[in-house]
């Protein structure tokens, strides 16, 4: 997403654990790869409002903050 991620984002819904979800500005409320997910409780505390990039470790869903 070039810009703000607001509101809700799924990716691999047919199962594909491998997708990433990239945004300039992470504002989601929910974030699900593959049927793992993280909500907005969460998501508040893992890089607010920074460039971030979300996906599956092989054990949970993980948010990481990206260097510009």
């Amino acid at each position: 997403v070039y810009g703000a991620l607001r509101g809700r984002a799924l990716a691999g819904i047919h199962g594909d654990e491998k997708t990433r979800i990239f945004c300039q500005k992470q504002e989601a409320e929910l974030l699900s790869i593959a049927g793992h997910f993280l909500n907005d409780e969460k998501l508040r505390d893992k890089h607010w409002g920074t460039y971030a990039q979300a996906f599956f470790n092989g054990e949970e869903l993980v948010v990481e903050k990206l260097s510009v």
